[in-house]
């Protein structure tokens, strides 16, 4: 499946909604290189009211719907477009990642279309799949390290 359709929407919603969000997970490695794949899209953003507001204006704009998942307790909020199948989650905390501020301070802002989406660094990427420590996680470390001295991503 070619995502960068999916990006350049998400990207241009994102721009026009004012959210400020940073791209983790497999998806974030994927666009540093790494080959391996996913099914959605994850964000980590900094959780206000604010935030809320702006997230559900983003899932208007996807013609999508927010859901708030509680397996267990979540901090994840998900939106989701049942004619593209496309979904985003949204975490105030992701394992690993101490904070937001840190996170978007190492990300890279990669354009699609005519805006920019952030997009975490590998270290991030790998040190909240260790943290995370589930086993589809843990699968793609490897992989994740073997790209990052790849491409020698150290900025």
């Amino acid at each position: 499946m070619n995502a960068r359709p999916f990006l350049r929407q998400i990207a241009a919603a994102l721009q026009e909604v004012r959210l400020e969000a940073v791209l983790i997970g497999n998806a974030a490695a994927a666009l540093r290189g790494a080959p391996v794949t996913t099914l959605d899209f994850d964000f980590m953003f900094r959780k206000s009211r604010g935030n809320i507001v702006k997230l559900k204006r983003l899932a208007e704009q996807l013609n999508a719907t927010i859901l708030r998942p509680f397996y267990p307790v979540s901090d994840l909020y998900r939106i989701v477009c049942e004619d593209t199948g496309l979904q985003l989650d949204f975490m105030g905390t992701a394992h690993g990642i101490r904070s937001f501020e840190g996170l978007r301070k190492r990300a890279t802002a990669v354009t699609f279309g005519a805006a920019p989406l952030l997009v975490a660094h590998l270290d991030d990427i790998i040190r909240s799949k260790k943290a995370a420590g589930r086993p589809r996680d843990i699968a793609v470390i490897d992989i994740l390290e073997a790209t990052k001295r790849l491409s020698h991503d150290d900025d």
